[in-house]
């Protein structure tokens, strides 16, 4: 019996929010998204949103989990996922808001557009446990220099996600002599630092150039920049 009294405050709780939301969105300059953490879909979204992404709000429910895979690169999951279930794990008194950068796939072009959202518990249970999560979310202008920069960061997550199993397979004499290659020391140099002949060095020089795809010394030193070699 307490059990239906909490489901129905939660309830009366989050229509009273959402009517609230309501009635000033078309006031916001951001896209508001409430989402039901515990049956995993959208719950509401403001029209502009719903407009944007070329779909109803009755359409997006019906989407349920979908919703993230259909709108969202994949590839950004990793970043705010975890930090999103860590706000949702804290105790309510710590009030933890979440701001992110995700890419979603927008309906007017299909490509992905850089947005900024910030999420925050909104509604929890008479126990204490986050039913629902509000997001605010707007897109960032393409010119603006921190889309270049944010883009230059997924470049180099991207290829550190491509490339993780590869520096995994090299040695740590190969990552060694990839460190002194990268540095523009000589097969010569090298032999003399690490300690062996110049035609191992130069061996290992051919090894490791076959392992990463390298076509050239820029390549040798993107790669060992990337893994913090150098």
């Amino acid at each position: 019996m307490m059990e239906h009294a909490a489901i129905r405050n939660d309830e009366s709780g989050l229509d009273d929010k959402l009517n609230a939301l309501k009635s000033i969105d078309k006031e916001l300059p951001v896209v508001v998204i409430v989402m039901n953490v515990l049956k995993s879909y959208v719950e509401y979204m403001s029209p502009r949103g719903c407009r944007e992404l070329g779909v109803t709000l009755d359409e997006l429910r019906e989407m349920g989990p979908k919703y993230y895979d259909t709108f969202f690169n994949p590839h950004d999951v990793a970043d705010y996922v975890p930090k999103i279930v860590a706000m949702l794990d804290a105790p309510a008194e710590a009030n933890m808001i979440v701001t992110f950068f995700q890419q979603v796939r927008m309906a007017s072009s299909r490509d992905w557009a850089w947005h900024l959202g910030s999420t925050r518990v909104f509604i929890r249970d008479a126990n204490g446990m986050p039913t629902h999560v509000i997001t605010c979310a707007t897109p960032i202008d393409p010119l603006h220099h921190v889309t270049s920069k944010v883009n230059r960061l997924l470049e180099e997550n991207n290829f550190l996600r491509r490339n993780q199993h590869i520096f995994a397979s090299l040695t740590r004499r190969e990552k060694e002599i990839l460190r002194l290659l990268a540095l523009g020391l000589s097969a010569a140099e090298i032999a003399a630092k690490a300690s062996i002949s110049e035609k191992t060095a130069v061996t290992h020089r051919r090894n490791i150039k076959a392992k990463i795809g390298a076509q050239s010394s820029y390549d040798l030193t993107s790669f060992a920049q990337a893994f913090d070699l150098i």
